[in-house]
């Protein structure tokens, strides 16, 4: 972790070091977090993936009902079963339970793949409006604030007048709500 946080801090370095010899250096950041969550699309991505989740979360519910049932079944009549009948009973068992778990990995995967696929063409708005903002008003760089835990902007001395959160919001046709993260359209801070 030293290591990552050291060739951070050379690599802001070099890039101040940089930017003052470039002169007319314009930078700001978006929380894209922020952003996304006051999208009309993100409302629709939840339910999506809600629903999605709930149908994974039935089909492997099912499969554990399914487990339970067999091993209640196994319990009441495991006194009367031949060594190899309860053998062949609990070898079942176990590769129920195993495939259970192998259900829950792939659930999550699925999860993670279906999040993706949903919140590519939102992303893709968002850098298209950054792309434009940061044209329409000169910005020759523009960071991510990162996300909580790991930022990518380190440190900002002005904040109000560097977060352009709202600003891409209002490319995008969207009227930032008040209060939440994120500026206002005349530089005031409303985190």
């Amino acid at each position: 972790m030293k290591l990552k946080t050291l060739f951070v801090s050379a690599m802001l370095t070099l890039f101040a070091v940089g930017v003052q010899a470039q002169g007319n250096v314009k930078i700001a950041y978006v929380d894209t977090d922020y952003i996304l969550a006051q999208m009309p699309e993100a409302k629709q991505i939840q339910s999506e993936l809600q629903a999605y989740q709930r149908q994974l979360t039935n089909k492997i519910q099912a499969t554990m009902q399914g487990l339970q049932q067999q091993y209640q079944e196994y319990q009441q009549g495991a006194a009367t079963m031949t060594e190899q009948a309860r053998q062949e009973k609990e070898q079942q068992l176990q590769e129920l339970q195993q495939q259970i778990q192998q259900d829950q990995q792939e659930a999550q995967l699925a999860m993670q793949r279906k999040e993706g696929e949903l919140l590519e063409p939102v992303y893709e708005k968002i850098q298209t409006n950054i792309d434009k903002v940061a044209e329409q008003n000169a910005y020759t760089h523009i960071f991510s604030a990162g996300v909580p835990g790991n930022p990518i902007l380190l440190y900002v001395k002005n904040k109000e007048e560097a977060d352009i959160s709202d600003m891409i919001l209002q490319a995008m046709g969207i009227t930032p709500t008040t209060g939440s993260s994120g500026t206002g359209t005349d530089g005031s801070n409303n985190r």
